[in-house]
């Protein structure tokens, strides 16, 4: 192993070989730069010393040149240290070529000083010869032309130059700086180019810079690039130093970033990012939470946007995020921040009680005139002041006065804090301010869960101390430990069962006049009297009326229902205070009068109960107002609520007398307010205590005051009524009811009145009548009704007058039905025909139906026809009822609007069909089977040959057709004339 002397010496032996490019070298002090090739590139520059052609040629001919030689060296007599040290100089040809390559770029430049093609080739010569190789990045996509700094940053880091094989900056360090002297020169001759620049801060970036450059140097170059280049340019030039001061850290990272945000802020949030987590200092936490409270202001008052799309509700979340991980460092303790928080408070006092005009708007400074005004200094902002923070005070100011309805994050982030610096008491007292303050059940959600948490955390760490105890714990501190822990259950407990009630209270602060709510918290009490009657008290003094929920009345009902005898008075007196409250809805009073009065009935005082609904129901003398008024009190529109009126009626007739009863109905009707229900039990009270007559008129004005359809109803039960009680008694009167009935009655609903009207005749009157008003019926109904009319009006006419006298009324029927239930209509009356012998006729209705029956759709149709065919027909019947099917299968099949309704019936029958055709039950059939076919069949005689058919081939295809039935019938064009 060798020794650091020897080592020592290798490496000085190494590091004398340079500089080999300064001082410059030329054939004057270097014998071997130039050969007896040369000397004809030699004499052609010095004939042409002003072309820059033949520099450009003679420079590339000789880098070509030295690049295939340097390709075909090897390094094998080169131990593998010296060879890294060394990098692109290990060998003596390269060193060779780069004093050869020297001397020609060097010449050429005397000539053309200011040509940046020139020394750009020059400058990344010398680059590959001390740098090393660069490596080419393959990037994907273009680039924006002016991005953000952000993401200029983040562009630039993955587009930074990097290198492989590079010269040792201690053995080459004078070929570093040779190289350093020719970028200065460069820079000299052109110092307003950007890419010189850049291309010279690029050498800062190399991992073996020494660093003599890369540090004080390179910072200094950094600066001259600012002063030089205009200011449009900068940005190309911060990005490069931004990158750079991140990979120095310490104060150089801080220095440099703060330079660059006193000119832009948007890096801001990067800033802090990297002082939190520098590359080789301590963190700085305290600056760090500054500048995030100062943008998070910022961002409140709408003068930043984060680049990073950040609200400033998340700003703050960062900010508190720093808080709970640096709480030692960023904030005061609790001393302190009593100290600041008193101190605070007195300025706010003073500042509210200061008296003078005012000089701002909307919190802007209004100046008219005169010298800048310097914008008030708060040191919490101010990054270089070493000054801690009020935590308390930022999160209440910052964060909960302004995000009201997302405390939860900020209110775990304060008890977080304290937490952190061992203030447990003080972490409670802010878990339950937290608890008692915030308005969403999500906040709530996670105050409460970080609460738990802690206690829970709290417990176990005190269960571990009991379990493994300290050699320096004595008995007394195992017991102060143990009545601490069973303490901390017991708040602990307590915590987990206050939850239904916390929850409670959370969803009261945030919507107080919630009725729901505060019948929850009435069952939360549960048995606890006392506590239920101050919780009906506190909602009846905390809900407004106007604002309330639903079913404000329940409370007032719930603080009185649980009255007993001797707190009767008291009940009274809350109920009596209730009627007097202006509600939102008549309806809620209403049931307040309702509660009151059955709060009587159940003590047994009915009149009192009466008492209480007579003062209820009182008529104004002004009866002109109108319900739905919400200008009026709900006390001045009361007297118009059905509500009310009919628990007034119930009591009534419980409890009342008939007369008294029948004042109150009447009352209701006098008031126009009665609706059909209470027109039927009205007219039902009546029927009970025998007063027939009074129902009817009850009824009748039932009548007069709806239309149809409610009266509809009426109508019903009023005839059903009345028929029942008098029968045929006061037949004529029953017949101007119904005709009264009749009248108005719309087409839809006449139906159940013509059958009882008929009924009526049946029973008690002429059937002629009868027939009659069936036959009206029939002209009256809606279309849906007719058939099912005709078919009771035939029905009647049988069982009174035989089948021949329902002849006319099937006409009638065919004549008014729609198509589908004429076919139908059609089949029963050719039954008829059928049953009377009249074959004639049923064959003549058969041919009418068939214009409306598809085949393909009514198959019933037709395999009835053709049953009837061939029990009664001949062979010309059955040949016509051939004719027309095929006929009416055309005809269907030439109109679109039948297409789909034939494709369902296809689809729904066709198993059906097949089967039946399958096995025909008898020579009928199979004969109609081979008649049957598609609604366009081709001639057979008139018909030309295809060209692809041959004669011979098709002939023996129709004998298996004739061979199916020898007995089919053949029908010629002739007769189908």
């Amino acid at each position: 192993m060798p020794s650091v002397a020897e080592k020592s010496t290798s490496m000085d032996l190494l590091a004398s070989q340079f500089p080999v490019t300064l001082p410059i070298p030329t054939p004057t002090t270097n014998s071997n730069l130039l050969s007896i090739k040369d000397v004809q590139r030699e004499e052609d520059l010095l004939r042409n010393p002003s072309s820059f052609r033949a520099w450009w040629t003679a420079i590339h001919t000789t880098k070509e040149a030295f690049n295939a030689q340097l390709k075909t060296e090897r390094r094998a007599n080169l131990p593998d240290s010296t060879a890294t040290l060394l990098g692109p100089l290990a060998t003596p040809l390269a060193r060779h070529s780069l004093q050869c390559l020297t001397y020609l770029y060097e010449a050429a430049i005397a000539q053309f000083p200011g040509s940046f093609k020139l020394w750009k080739s020059y400058l990344q010569m010398r680059m590959t010869y001390v740098l090393g190789r660069q490596v080419i990045k393959k990037r994907a996509g273009g680039r924006k032309k002016l991005p953000e700094m952000k993401d200029a940053l983040e562009e630039e880091k993955e587009d930074l130059e990097s290198w492989e094989d590079g010269l040792d900056g201690v053995v080459g360090w004078g070929e570093w700086r040779s190289l350093i002297a020719t970028y200065e020169r460069a820079l000299m001759w052109l110092p307003k180019l950007p890419r010189l620049w850049l291309m010279y801060t690029s050498v800062f970036f190399h991992p073996m810079c020494p660093s003599l450059i890369s540090h004080t140097h390179a910072r200094r170059t950094f600066d001259r690039a600012l002063r030089t280049l205009p200011p449009s340019l900068h940005s190309r030039i911060w990005v490069r130093y931004l990158l750079w001061a991140e990979t120095k850290g310490g104060s150089t990272t801080v220095s440099v970033y703060r330079r660059y945000l006193a000119v832009d802020p948007s890096v801001t949030e990067h800033y802090s990012s990297i002082l939190l987590s520098p590359a080789d200092s301590v963190p700085r936490p305290l600056e760090a939470a500054k500048l995030l409270l100062s943008l998070a202001r910022k961002a409140s008052r709408g003068e930043y946007v984060s680049p990073e799309g950040k609200s400033p509700y998340q700003i703050l979340g960062d900010f508190l995020d720093i808080v709970e991980r640096f709480s030692d460092e960023v904030g005061f303790d609790v001393d302190a921040t009593v100290k600041s928080n008193e101190a605070n408070a007195k300025a706010d006092a003073e500042a509210s009680q200061t008296d003078g005009q005012s000089t701002s708007v909307d919190g802007q400074l209004v100046r008219m005139g005169g010298p800048p005004v310097p914008v008030a200094y708060d040191e919490d902002e101010d990054p270089l002041s070493p000054l801690k923070l009020n935590i308390e005070r930022i999160v209440h100011k910052d964060g909960l006065e302004v995000y009201k309805d997302q405390a939860g994050r900020l209110w775990t982030g304060l008890a977080t804090y304290w937490i952190k610096r061992g203030e447990f008491d003080r972490a409670i007292s802010t878990f339950e301010a937290g608890i008692a303050t915030v308005l969403t059940i999500r906040d709530f959600t996670q105050i409460f869960d970080a609460y738990a948490e802690f206690c829970e955390s709290l417990i176990n760490a005190m269960m571990e101390s009991l379990d493994n105890p300290d050699e320096d714990d004595d008995d007394e501190n195992a017991k102060e430990t143990e009545r601490e822990m069973d303490l901390k259950m017991k708040v602990f407990e307590a915590l987990i069962d206050r939850r239904p009630f916390l929850v409670n209270d959370v969803l009261l602060r945030r919507n107080p006049n919630d009725v729901q709510e505060w019948e929850k918290r009435v069952a939360l009490w549960g048995e606890d009297d006392e506590k239920v009657a101050d919780t009906y008290t506190k909602a009846l003094e905390t809900i407004n009326p106007r604002k309330a929920t639903a079913n404000l009345h329940r409370l007032y009902e719930g603080g009185s229902s649980g009255s007993a005898e001797p707190d009767l008075d008291s009940a009274r007196k809350i109920l009596e205070k209730a009627t007097k409250i202006n509600f939102k809805a008549v309806e809620d009073l209403a049931d307040i009068w309702c509660e009151w009065s059955e709060m009587e009935l159940r003590h047994e005082n009915y009149d009192e109960a009466v008492r209480v609904m007579q003062r209820a129901a009182a008529i104004p003398k002004n009866t002109k107002i109108n319900y739905h008024d919400h200008s009026l009190p709900v006390q001045a529109r009361l007297f118009k609520s059905l509500k009310l009126w009919s628990f007034y009626v119930d009591l009534e007739e419980s409890i009342g007398t008939v007369e008294s009863t029948k004042a109150v109905y009447d009352k209701i009707m006098d008031l126009k307010i009665a609706n059909a229900q209470v027109i039927v039990n009205y007219a039902a009270f009546l029927e009970e205590n025998q007063y027939w007559e009074d129902s009817f008129k009850v009824y009748e004005r039932g009548t007069e005051v709806f239309t149809f359809p409610i009266s509809f109803e009426i109508w019903n039960i009023y005839l059903s009524k009345f028929v029942k009680r008098y029968g045929g008694s006061k037949l004529e009167r029953a017949r101007d009811l119904f005709e009264q009935a009749l009248e108005k009655c719309p087409p839809k609903s006449c139906k159940p009145l013509f059958l009882m009207y008929g009924q009526l005749e049946e029973d008690y009157g002429l059937a002629k009548r009868a027939m009659t008003i069936y036959e009206r019926a029939t002209q009256v109904v809606a279309d849906e009704d007719k058939f099912e009319m005709y078919t009771i009006y035939i029905a009647k006419a049988t069982a009174n007058y035989g089948l021949p006298a329902t002849r006319p009324i099937f006409e009638r029927a065919l004549e008014v039905l729609p198509d589908k239930q004429t076919a139908e209509m059609c089949l029963r009356f050719a039954a008829l025909e059928r049953k009377l012998g009249e074959i004639d006729r049923a064959r003549a209705i058969y041919a009418h139906a068939s214009q409306f029956c598809d085949p393909r759709v009514n198959p019933k149709f037709w395999q009835e026809w053709n049953s009837f065919e061939i029990e009664t027909g001949s062979e010309d019947t059955f040949r016509e009822m051939l004719r027309i099917k095929r006929s009416v299968q055309a005809q269907f099949n030439t109109e679109a609007s039948y297409l789909a309704a034939q494709t369902l019936s296809a689809k729904q029958n066709g198993t059906s069909e097949q089967a039946s055709a399958a096995q025909p039950a008898d020579p009928m059939a199979a004969a109609e089977q081979q008649a049957k076919g598609p609604a366009f069949v081709a001639a057979k005689k008139t018909a030309l040959p295809r060209p692809d058919e041959d004669h011979d081939s098709s002939a023996p295809g129709l004998a298996p057709q004739q061979a199916d039935n020898a007995d089919e019938i053949h029908i010629s064009d002739e007769e189908d004339l």
